[in-house]
C-alpha cells in the first residue's frame, strides 16, 4: 500500500476541523515530518492564525510512533484532546487505515483522590483522621463543594478536576487530592484498583499521542522517576513558556510556617528526642526569617547556615525514624505517615541543597504581607539541563508564535541549552529554525506607534504624560482598549485615572475571574481591560471590539529580580552582554507576546501603542521592534489620532 501524502493528510485534517489551509501550516507540517523522520530538532515559528497544532499533529500522527506533546496553558490542552485530535484521527482514518489512541496525562495532584475522599485527610492537630464532610457545614461554601464532589466522584470516568463543572476552591480541592509525595501508592492503598491518576498513566502507556504540560515534562526531566511513557517524538507548543516553566519546577522553596507543619505532622509518629531535634530548629529557623530581610544572598549567613544543616540533620533524623516505628493507635496510619514523610522529606530537600550551596544556585529571600518570610533557591539557569535531558534520544520540535527575538532564533535556542544554529559542538544537538510567519497582513492591518514625545519612565512616580496621551488614545479609539501594564500597581494607577475622565467602562483585573473580565471586554466595543502579566498573554478577542493595544512600557523584569538579576551578572562574566540575553530578551518576548493580541483574525485592524521613547530612542529600540509582528511604524501622534477614529468610525458603521 502506498503512504498516504503528507499535503492529502493535511487537507483532510484541516477540512474536518473546518479550518482554511494556509502555506505557512502546509511549511510547518512539511518541516516536522522532515525533522521527524530525520530524527532532528526544530524551532518553528508559526503566527497567531496560522493553524499549527494542525501543523504538527499531523506530520505526528502519520509518523506513527510514539508523540507526546506539552503545552503551557491548559486552554490548549483542552482544545487538543477534545476538538482537534478526535476531529483529525477521524479524518485521517481512510487514509491511515488506523485510528492513532490518544490521552491526556498531568500531575497526580490534578485528579481526585478516592482514599482522601473515603477516609479523609490526615490533620496536623490530631491523630487520625479528620472527616472533612462531617465538620464542613452543608450550607457553607466549602461544605458544598465536598457535597458535590463526592457525588462528581460516582459520575466522573476521568477524576480530572477540569472535568468538574463548575470548578471549585484550591482549598476544597486540597480535601480530596494527593501530591505524588503523599500517594500510597497504588500496591498498598485500598482504592488503588479505581485509581483515576492510576488509570490515566495506564491509558498515557497505550496511547499513541500524550498531551502533557510543561511543569510534568519538566518534572518527568528533572526529578529522574519517568512519569511520562517512552516516546520518539517531544513536541513543545508554546515552547517561548518552556524556560519559566522548567525554572518553576526546580525552585525550592523553605517557610517557617511549612516547617512548622512538618513538626506537627511527624511528631505524633516518632520518638521525642527525634521530634524535639526537627522543633529546636524549626524554631531557630523561624527566629532568623523575622529578621531576614529581602533580597538575593550571594553568601549564606553563617547563623543561618548553622540553621540550615540543624534542619537537614533533625529532618534526616525523622525521616529514619518514619521508616521504623509503627504506631497502630493512630487511625489509617499509612496515610497519615505518608503524609508527614512528604512534608519532612520536602524539608530536608531543600535544606540540604540551601546548606550544600551550589555556584549554579541563586538563593535570595522574600517578604510577603499575608505569608510572612521564604528562602527560595532556584537554578542560575536551566539550559544545560535542557539540553542534557531533552535534546537526547528523540525528535524535538518546538513551536511558537513568538521563538525569533530581535530577527533570529538565537536567543530562545541559547536559553533552551542550544548553540547556534546549523552549529554542531561536541554536546550541542543540531538544530534547524524556520520561520513560517502569519496569513495575517500585518503591514496593512496594523500600526505600530511609539509615543517618543513622553518622558523616559522612572521608577516611581504618576507619569502624568503617559496618563494624558493614554486618555486621549482611548477616547480616539472609542473604547476598545486592552491596556498591558508592567505591574499591578500602574494598572490600578491608570484605571482609576481613566475611570475619572471618561464616560466608558474600565476593567480592571483582580476585580473579577480572568475568564470573565476577558468575556465582557469582548462584549462590549465601549468596554477597555487593564491588567497585567497574564494578559498579555492570555487574551483572545478577535473583531472590532479590540482594536488598541496600549503598553505602559517596555516590561523589563524589575531591577531587585534576584534571579534575574544574578542571570545577568553570570552572563556579563562570561564576556557576554548581560543586559540584551537576560532583561532584553525577557521584554522583547512579552512584547511579541502583548503585541499578538491586536490581530487575531484576518478582518482585524488595530493599534499596538508603546508609551515608552526607549523603543524609539535606546539603541536596543530596534531589537525590541524587530521582535514584534511587523506592523507599519510611526512615531506620529496626530496620525495614530486619526487612523484610530477612522478605525472606530468604520466598526460602527459595519455594526449599524
Amino acid at each position: 500500500m502506498t503512504k498516504p501524502s503528507l499535503p492529502d493528510l493535511l487537507h483532510a485534517a484541516v477540512s474536518a476541523v473546518g479550518g482554511t489551509e494556509r502555506p505557512g501550516q502546509v511549511a510547518m507540517a512539511e518541516a516536522v515530518a522532515e525533522a521527524v523522520d530525520d530524527q532532528a530538532h526544530l524551532l518553528v515559528q508559526a503566527g497567531t492564525g496560522t493553524g499549527k497544532s494542525l501543523g504538527y499533529l499531523v506530520p505526528a500522527l502519520a509518523h506513527g510512533e510514539r508523540v507526546v506533546v506539552a503545552t503551557a496553558t491548559l486552554a490548549l490542552q483542552r482544545q487538543l484532546v477534545e476538538r482537534d485530535l478526535p476531529r483529525t484521527v477521524e479524518a485521517l482514518h481512510p487514509q491511515l487505515r488506523r485510528r492513532p489512541q490518544f490521552a491526556m496525562l498531568k500531575g497526580r495532584s490534578n485528579y481526585l483522590c478516592l482514599h482522601r475522599l473515603h477516609e479523609g485527610a490526615p490533620q496536623d492537630e490530631e491523630d487520625g483522621l479528620f472527616d472533612v464532610f462531617e465538620q464542613a457545614t452543608p450550607t457553607s461554601k466549602l461544605g458544598k463543594d465536598l457535597l458535590r464532589m463526592r457525588d462528581w466522584a460516582d459520575e466522573t470516568e476521568t477524576g480530572d478536576r477540569d472535568d468538574l463543572t463548575p470548578g471549585v476552591s484550591d482549598r476544597a480541592w486540597g480535601q480530596v487530592s494527593v501530591s505524588s509525595r503523599e500517594c500510597l501508592g497504588a500496591s498498598k492503598c485500598a482504592y488503588g484498583a479505581e485509581c483515576f491518576a492510576e488509570a490515566a498513566r495506564e491509558r498515557a502507556k497505550l496511547a499513541d499521542v500524550v498531551i502533557t504540560n510543561h511543569a510534568l515534562l519538566a518534572i518527568d526531566a528533572i526529578e529522574g522517576a519517568p512519569v511520562l511513557p517512552q516516546h520518539e517524538v517531544l513536541i513543545i507548543d508554546e515552547a517561548h513558556e518552556l524556560v519559566s516553566r522548567v525554572t518553576g519546577v526546580a525552585t525550592g522553596e523553605l517557610t517557617p510556617g511549612q516547617v512548622n507543619r512538618a513538626v506537627r505532622r511527624a511528631a505524633k509518629l516518632v520518638d521525642e528526642k527525634a521530634a524535639d531535634q526537627l522543633q529546636t530548629a524549626s524554631e531557630t529557623f523561624e527566629r532568623l526569617m523575622e529578621l531576614a530581610l529581602p533580597g538575593r544572598l550571594e553568601e549564606i549567613p553563617e547563623e543561618l547556615g548553622y540553621c540550615l544543616m540543624a534542619l537537614r540533620d533533625a529532618a534526616r533524623t525523622v525521616i529514619v525514624a518514619l521508616g521504623s516505628t509503627r504506631d497502630k493507635s493512630v487511625q489509617d496510619e499509612d496515610a497519615v505517615r505518608k503524609q508527614a514523610l512528604a512534608a519532612v522529606e520536602n524539608v530536608h530537600g531543600v535544606a540540604e541543597r540551601l546548606a550544600n550551596g551550589s555556584e549554579y544556585d541563586v538563593v535570595w529571600c522574600e517578604r510577603h504581607d499575608r505569608f510572612g518570610a521564604s528562602l527560595r533557591v532556584a537554578p542560575l539557569s536551566v539550559s544545560g539541563l535542557l539540553r542534557e535531558k531533552l535534546f537526547t534520544d528523540r525528535s524535538v520540535v518546538l513551536t511558537s508564535a513568538t521563538l525569533k527575538l530581535g530577527g533570529d532564533f538565537n536567543g530562545v535556542a541559547a536559553s533552551l541549552g542550544l548553540g547556534p544554529e546549523g552549529t554542531a559542538g561536541d554536546d550541542e544537538p543540531v538544530w534547524k529554525g524556520l520561520d513560517v510567519g502569519s496569513p495575517f497582513d500585518y503591514g496593512k492591518q496594523g500600526i505600530l506607534y511609539v509615543a517618543k514625545h513622553l518622558a523616559q519612565p522612572g521608577r516611581e512616580g504618576s507619569r502624568t504624560d503617559m496618563l494624558d496621551e493614554l486618555a486621549e488614545l482611548i477616547e480616539a479609539a472609542g473604547g476598545r482598549t486592552l491596556g498591558l501594564f508592567s505591574s499591578m500597581r500602574g494598572a490600578q494607577a491608570a484605571a482609576e485615572a481613566m475611570r475619572g475622565r471618561l464616560d466608558m467602562p474600565i476593567l480592571l483585573q483582580g476585580e473579577e475571574t480572568l475568564g470573565e473580565l476577558i468575556r465582557n471586554f469582548a462584549a462590549d466595543a465601549r468596554t477597555c481591560l487593564f491588567g497585567t502579566l497574564s494578559l498579555w498573554q492570555g487574551v483572545d478577542v478577535p473583531g472590532p471590539n479590540c482594536q488598541l493595544v496600549v503598553m505602559d512600557r517596555v516590561p523589563f523584569p524589575r531591577p531587585d529580580d534576584p534571579l534575574m538579576s544574578a542571570r545577568q551578572k553570570a552572563v556579563e562574566e562570561a564576556g557576554g552582554n548581560g543586559f540584551m540575553a537576560v532583561a532584553a530578551t525577557h521584554a522583547a518576548l512579552l512584547m511579541a507576546q502583548g503585541a499578538g493580541r491586536l490581530v487575531r483574525a484576518t478582518g482585524d485592524r488595530g493599534v499596538v501603542a508603546v508609551l515608552d521613547p526607549r523603543v524609539e530612542r535606546a539603541r536596543y529600540g530596534s531589537f525590541l521592534r524587530k521582535s514584534m509582528p511587523n506592523f507599519w511604524y510611526t512615531t506620529d501622534r496626530n496620525q495614530v489620532r486619526r487612523s484610530l477614529a477612522a478605525i472606530d468610525q468604520a466598526a460602527k458603521t459595519a455594526g449599524e
